[in-house]
């Protein structure tokens, strides 16, 4: 029978800006077990607010006291061990529930970054308020944008001989994927990478568009929960998703095309894999119904993602 897990929310249960598979779990879990975390936003002291009106969580403060950060700025937390988690498994991470649990949160153009890195030469902060009765993001004066959460950092460990890793670059572990689709309701699946898997979260948005395009979502803390299970069935070694209706295969890259060529070929391997159709056939409807979207341009390898209605792969599932 599978269990549940509340992983602390303190400093000692949180790692900043790194992925390394040297790092101890914070939690131990079965495979199939459940597991709810909450997770501070990404941050630097001057991206906090000044103004007196905004609550700021004693935690963040004291995360930022005691934690070392690494190359990156995002706080993620675990990680959480899945016992019997071994390379060449994948972990599937059934993401069951996600809920801001600030009632604010940032977003900032830097100089030199982002999509439009030369055109934006002075930094920009704004702080919006999340209205949460109402499931909105109150960005500026007469503009709000329907709160859509979810964790832009989710990822296992690096393999132990790549040491520490950034969080900011995605990569064959996950990490900043940044896809907005990542919402409650959908799976993730990461190949593991290291002994326990070792499966952390952070990063949380309240929304973002495809693209990220001026560098962040609506940074935020978020708090969730998901089901970790333990795959030795797939062999797959790259991230995937899938939620109720579609497939979501991703591809990632410093190279905008290269990153779409991933993300198509990807997909063509999973129709295979699941239908009787051939790689011609499977490209051929990928032309036909799949649709590419830009996932980021902003995190060193940029981000495309392909979605395909799973509808229209039932009169040819394997059985």
């Amino acid at each position: 029978m599978s269990r549940h897990h509340d992983l602390p929310f303190r400093p000692e249960a949180m790692v900043w800006g790194t992925f390394d598979a040297a790092i101890p779990p914070a939690i131990e879990i079965e495979s199939g077990d459940t597991v709810s975390l909450s997770a501070l936003p990404a941050a630097t002291p001057p991206r906090l607010p000044t103004d007196p009106s905004y609550e700021i969580p004693a935690i963040l403060g004291e995360a930022m006291r005691t934690l070392r950060q690494g190359p990156s700025s995002h706080f993620v937390s675990g990680p959480v061990a899945v016992r019997g988690a071994m390379p060449g498994d994948v972990l599937q991470i059934d993401i069951l529930a996600v809920k801001p649990w600030m009632d604010w949160g940032y977003m900032t153009i830097q100089p030199l970054k982002g999509t439009l890195p030369d055109d934006f030469p002075t930094a920009a902060l704004i702080h919006p308020r999340i209205d949460h009765a109402a499931g909105m993001i109150r960005m500026v004066p007469g503009v709000d944008v329907p709160l859509d959460p979810f964790f832009g950092v989710m990822g296992v460990a690096p393999p132990p001989a790549w040491g520490a890793q950034p969080t900011m670059v995605p990569q064959v572990f996950g990490g900043n994927l940044d896809n907005k689709e990542l919402r409650a309701g959908t799976t993730l699946y990461l190949p593991v990478q290291a002994p326990g898997g070792l499966f952390s979260a952070g990063d949380g948005h309240g929304a973002q568009g495809d693209g990220e395009v001026c560098l962040t979502g609506l940074e935020t803390g978020l708090s969730g929960t998901f089901r970790l299970t333990v795959r030795r069935d797939l062999g797959w070694t790259w991230p995937f998703a899938e939620n109720a209706t579609h497939l979501i295969a991703m591809g990632m890259n410093e190279d905008l095309d290269d990153a779409a060529r991933q993300a198509v070929r990807e997909m063509i391997a999973h129709i295979v894999r699941r239908t009787t159709l051939t790689r011609e056939e499977a490209y051929m409807l990928c032309s036909l119904a799949g649709d590419l979207h830009i996932t980021q341009t902003v995190d060193g390898n940029k981000g495309v993602h392909m979605m395909l209605p799973k509808a229209l792969l039932a009169g040819t599932a394997r059985s």
